[in-house]
């Protein structure tokens, strides 16, 4: 029995990777995989679970969810956007529920349901459309501006919706207005009580476990903190999650907030998948058939419905024609706070399944159409002012290089911190220079600086040549990775036969390939922090400056030829080559012999030195004869070390 339920298990993983895999190359989100998934895992498909033996560990999904929507609730920003998060995002989310529950009692649906029907309707996909809208670049335009702000109020609006719903599960009775004040003000003397609490004993107690550096601590403490606050408010009658949203708010100020996110995302990521797949199995395919036409009237309804109230409050707002379509477009879809509220609303037995159903289908098939709708609301909006489309996908900002000086420009690819690094020195001695990166928040801030920074992957030749790289004096590779030597460089020296590229690696492994491929310059990053290091030692140790740059530069021009080898201690990385010290006692087949007699180059090993009686001799000549107690310092692999030992000791 036991083994039956683990293959279950295993079956229902190795289909959810399945359709993960399929669905990202589709550009769908992963939300659609779960809930695929859980259609074919539960009742409708091969019945390996139920939706109830799911739920306790869906629901800690939920829980994990809250904690990381509370730890990036800021309030300061919050009081910034003010004006837009509680103007237009309350606007919206009550009119949108509003007109919902407005025709739901005209189905002859209860209060109840009604209002549950309206607060799924009214939320839209948080993580959809802000993933969505960083991936095109346009966070920091007006309607990526106003899409923030209204999920921002509907994340708010999730928090009163936890307090009613367990309210709204007494038994069918009629909702009494003092009930609800009493359930508001039992929430807010939890919240008031925990952060009395909390502000004063949660960063004294993550002070503690920071200080233990134990990781597998701090991990465990994130956990509890977020499982306890909301098993308190589980307690005191309202939603789990509610508590857990409480504590990640309290964190959120704190210096471990994202040293917190980060240990949380894993849990919270596979927890959320397998509520997402307990949703799945909510979906009766036999309902689905048998009210397909109604779920198609109720898709187009509810994505036509929630963009023209928006549309219409913007335009209210006095807001551009393009911005508002653009807006609402991106808004028109259910989001996964939806699922949370119909799922809540199942338990509580809120919805039967027949509702519940019809209205995941429906959420499903908007999640489904919303990357569509959102890359392409901008092109929407073009067509319906009587302009045309720009195209598929809005490129952003065209590469435009503003300089006279366009034979000194330096192009920068990569606009991390190294990236920044040179940038900056760039304009200090007014050197006309260029940067693309692939990161759109990054570039997105940059731009907003000032930087002549622009969204495109370098290993796009059209990109490479709107940024004039033929014209360019220098190209910098700022990037580590197996990218740069099988697209960026060669495609790099290809545009640009003549150009100096100069290449920033990590370490030494890999130099001479990336030479091959193009490199002018290999940069080693910890092989350059190495030299400055010695440069300041041997400065204040009375060295002249010029003997110094001297070595310096030729360290760099014998590609950093006495830097390559180290004692690589107890964690041997076998990709890089490293100095190891053999010691030869008497006995050992090596002594006796010249050095010419040792097969180095079928040993493949390079021989860097021999120490003997306190002295070492660097590259001695060929006809050195090895004597007993004499120390060889070679260079080489790891696994080949071992072979040129062996051999020196045993033969």
């Amino acid at each position: 029995m036991e083994h039956s339920v683990l293959i279950q298990i295993l079956l229902m993983l190795v289909v959810a990777i399945v359709f993960i895999a399929i669905l990202r190359r589709a550009g769908l989100p992963a939300i659609l995989a779960y809930l695929a998934t859980g259609v074919i895992s539960g009742p409708s498909g091969m019945h390996w679970f139920t939706q109830h033996q799911m739920q306790s560990v869906a629901e800690l999904g939920v829980v994990l969810l809250m904690f990381s929507l509370g730890l990036e609730f800021s309030l300061p920003r919050l009081w910034a956007m003010r004006r837009t998060v509680f103007g237009l995002g309350s606007a919206q989310v009550l009119v949108t529920a509003a007109l919902s529950i407005g025709v739901a009692l005209l189905c002859d649906l209860s209060m109840t349901e009604s209002v549950v029907i309206g607060s799924a309707v009214a939320l839209s996909s948080t993580a959809i459309v802000l993933k969505l809208l960083n991936e095109q670049g346009w966070l920091r335009r007006r309607h990526g501006e106003l899409s923030v702000s209204v999920l921002l109020f509907q994340d708010i609006a999730v928090v009163p919706l936890l307090i009613l719903l367990p309210l709204l599960a007494s038994g069918g009775e009629p909702i009494i207005l003092s009930d609800v004040a009493y359930a508001l003000l039992k929430g807010v003397l939890a919240f008031v009580a925990l952060m009395a609490f909390g502000k004063w004993a949660l960063p004294r107690l993550f002070d503690e476990v920071a200080r233990s550096r134990s990781n597998e601590l701090f991990v465990l403490s994130t956990l509890v903190v977020a499982l306890a606050t909301g098993a308190m408010t589980q307690w005191l009658g309202l939603s789990m999650a509610l508590g857990a949203f409480m504590a990640g708010m309290l964190l959120g100020e704190s210096q471990y907030r994202r040293q917190l996110e980060a240990d949380i995302r894993p849990f919270r990521d596979l927890l959320m998948g397998l509520f997402f797949i307990s949703i799945g199995m909510l979906l009766d395919f036999q309902l689905v058939a048998q009210f397909w036409w109604q779920i198609i009237l109720l898709l187009i309804a509810v994505i036509l419905g929630k963009t023209l109230v928006v549309f219409s409050i913007l335009k209210l707002a006095k807001e551009s024609f393009r911005v508002s379509v653009s807006t609402a477009l991106s808004l028109a879809q259910v989001g996964e706070f939806s699922f949370v509220v119909l799922a809540l609303a199942v338990n509580y037995q809120l919805l039967d399944d027949k509702i519940s159903t019809v209205l995941v289908m429906v959420a499903v098939l908007s999640m489904a159409l919303a990357p569509w709708l959102v890359r392409h609301s901008l092109d929407i909006a073009r067509i319906l002012q009587g302009l045309k489309p720009k195209g598929m996908t809005d490129p952003g900002e065209p590469i435009v290089v503003n300089t006279d000086r366009i034979d000194e420009l330096v192009l920068i690819l990569g606009y991390g911190r190294v990236g920044q690094t040179i940038a900056r020195f760039m304009k200090t001695e007014a050197i006309p220079y260029l940067v693309l990166d692939l990161d759109p928040k990054r570039v997105s801030e940059a731009r907003t600086a000032g930087e002549p920074v622009y969204f495109g992957d370098v290993s796009k030749r059209s990109i490479l040549k709107q940024a004039q790289i033929r014209r360019a004096k220098l190209i910098v590779i700022t990037f580590s990775g197996e990218r740069i030597l099988e697209e960026v460089l060669p495609l790099c020296r290809q545009l640009a036969p003549d150009t100096n590229i100069l290449v920033r690696t990590r370490d030494d492994s890999g130099m001479e390939e990336l030479e091959l491929a193009g490199a002018s310059q290999v940069v080693p990053e910890t092989l350059e922090g190495s030299l400055m290091l010695v440069s300041q030692v041997l400065y204040q140790c009375g060295v002249p400056l010029a003997r110094i740059l001297k070595r310096l530069e030729s360290e760099r021009r014998n590609h950093y030829q006495y830097l390559h080898g180290f004692f690589s201690g107890e964690e041997t990385d076998f990709t890089l080559e490293l100095l190891h010290a053999v010691a030869l006692p008497q006995g050992a087949d090596a002594v006796g012999k010249t050095l010419a007699e040792i097969p180095w180059k079928k040993l493949e090993v390079e021989l860097r030195a021999v120490r003997r009686a306190g002295a070492e001799v660097e590259t001695p000549e060929l006809d050195w004869q090895i004597k007993a107690g004499d120390i060889l310092i070679l260079l080489g692999k790891p696994r080949r070390i071992e072979k040129a030992e062996v051999y020196l000791l045993q033969g």
